[in-house]
């Protein structure tokens, strides 16, 4: 993978992070495809996995700072 590769998966919303990781998923599973292939989509799916899970990480973030945010004006 190279580096314009993980550049460009940086600037992917979860949605099409988490679409193109299922399309990843499948297509290892179909298998069929050589090592080098194989190991190429395996990191770009990890890529993809990170992606989404940043995103997940500031979506919990936000919540719980709105959380935090009404119990400092419900005191």
């Amino acid at each position: 993978m190279t580096d314009s590769d993980l550049a460009e998966i940086e600037t992917f919303g979860y949605e099409r992070a988490r679409d193109e990781l299922v399309n990843v998923v499948k297509m290892l599973e179909q298998g069929g495809m050589d090592l080098d292939d194989s190991l190429a989509l395996w990191e770009r799916g990890e890529a993809l996995a990170n992606r989404c899970e940043a995103h997940l990480a500031g979506a919990r973030r936000r919540v719980e700072d709105a959380l935090s945010r009404r119990e400092d004006t419900e005191e």
